[in-house]
């Protein structure tokens, strides 16, 4: 099998999961991804070379797994103070590059906090993380198949020598369509500013996938690992989704408030 027939069945196996958990919610979904947190935590240690390398890992993995028993308690405050905690004391246990080590628990914890609370919302969760994926995975696959298919300009050559401008533009395309057919098929009224929004998460993706190429360089490692066939780690393919959900809940708090950042992100 190629690596496009790869990419592909590693894709679809990593999809279907993830819209399971987001149709079942609850207990599962936070299960999910906190499961990717911990990986991707794992993929991080190995990156920066943290040492001593299991003492920082059982450190973060303790901190992942505290602030998931908050937020299953439905108690996000105190999952905040787990993250800052163990953020703490991964930083003053590694014997090396502490910072870099410290923001992988960050990192995890970011993405979970992220999309548990837009799921949470009672009247728009499920369309939320829904309109997350397509706007999300429309625009890679279109970034991917558009740059080679029409080549160009590189985007950022000192962070990733494939990246297109072609490619971002024909993914910022897709983006915005896909997240206009979801916001449609959820009965959501769809207008002019769901474009915006779209193009919004589109760019903030793109910032997610050029920080872990930085840092990839920055460390001299092709992929976060290769247990993903075809992709790399999972880090490799949660890079852009993860900066582009924070950016989500933030437009949501801002719109919505604590109490419905889904309702906020999505109904205007």
């Amino acid at each position: 099998m190629g690596e496009l027939g790869q990419r592909v069945c590693s894709a679809l196996v990593l999809g279907v999961g993830a819209l399971a958990a987001t149709a079942i919610g609850g207990l599962p979904f936070l299960l999910f991804w906190t499961g990717a947190a911990l990986w991707m935590w794992w993929e991080w240690v190995g990156i920066v070379r943290a040492e001593p390398r299991p003492f920082v890992l059982s450190l973060g993995g303790v901190a992942l797994a505290g602030m998931a028993i908050a937020l299953a308690f439905d108690h996000p405050a105190m999952a905040f103070i787990y993250v800052i905690i163990g953020t703490a004391v991964v930083a003053a246990s590694a014997n090396r590059e502490r910072a870099w080590t410290s923001l992988g628990v960050l990192y995890g914890a970011v993405l979970v906090i992220s999309c548990v609370i837009l799921r949470a919302d009672p009247a728009h969760g499920l369309a939320a993380i829904l309109w997350l994926f397509a706007v999300v995975w429309a625009a890679d696959i279109a970034a991917y198949f558009t740059g080679r298919a029409l080549g160009g300009p590189l985007l950022a050559p000192a962070l990733s020598p494939k990246k297109t401008w072609s490619g971002t533009l024909g993914g910022a395309l897709a983006g915005m369509l896909a997240g206009s057919i979801t916001v449609v098929f959820m009965g959501l009224t769809w207008r002019a500013i769901h474009l915006g929004l779209a193009l919004l998460i589109v760019a903030a993706a793109q910032i997610g996938d050029l920080f872990e190429s930085a840092m990839k360089r920055r460390f001299g490692v092709k992929d976060a690992s290769q247990l993903i066939p075809g992709h790399g780690g999972l880090m490799d393919r949660l890079d852009g989704f993860l900066v582009a959900a924070i950016v989500a809940l933030a437009i949501g708090l801002a719109h919505g408030g604590a109490v419905a950042p889904a309702t906020g992100l999505l109904a205007w």
